[in-house]
């Protein structure tokens, strides 16, 4: 399988997972959708379902590895949506968006979520919404201290520590 087809796949499933934190019933994996402008059938990564199928979002997946979505990129799933009478997006890259594309997704009510590239269903860092969700293979346990650490989206590294 490619990695990037491996990225859709787990960032489908996770956004299922929390589809709550999202005001989502649940997210289906990938499909086509017709527009209703254009008749063209537009292929989505995923689709995020309203309870009671009252309406949907668009997911677009980009694993990008060098470089954040730029206003383009972002403009275009902004069309799929008008496009569509979707409600809304969810954009997942690793890197998030640059300053043109943040500004697209706050008017076309564009969730931007980061998930890291390597991730798997099990192993995680999905952050969104001012929310980080982490998923570990492994338990942690500390007894005198924790200390993690993490990169905001400036590139400043954030620190949290807790002692007993």
């Amino acid at each position: 399988m490619t990695k990037w087809r491996s990225y859709e796949e787990v960032a489908a499933y996770l956004l299922n997972l929390f589809a709550s934190e999202f005001a989502l019933a649940r997210v289906e994996g990938n499909q086509a959708v017709v527009g209703n402008r254009s008749g063209t059938n537009w292929k989505i990564d995923a689709k995020g379902c309203r309870e009671g199928d009252s309406g949907f979002v668009i997911v677009e997946c980009r694993r990008y590895t060098t470089s954040k979505q730029n206003q383009e990129k972002v403009a275009g799933l902004a069309y799929r949506i008008i496009d569509t009478g979707a409600e809304g997006g969810i954009i997942v890259s690793q890197l998030g968006l640059q300053e043109g594309a943040e500004r697209i997704a706050a008017s076309e009510n564009i969730v931007s979520v980061r998930l890291d590239k390597d991730s798997t269903p099990h192993e995680f860092v999905l952050q969104f919404l001012n929310k980080v969700m982490i998923g570990l293979q492994d338990t942690i346990t500390f007894t005198h201290s924790l200390k993690i650490e993490m990169r905001h989206r400036s590139g400043n590294e954030v620190r949290w520590d807790r002692c007993e």
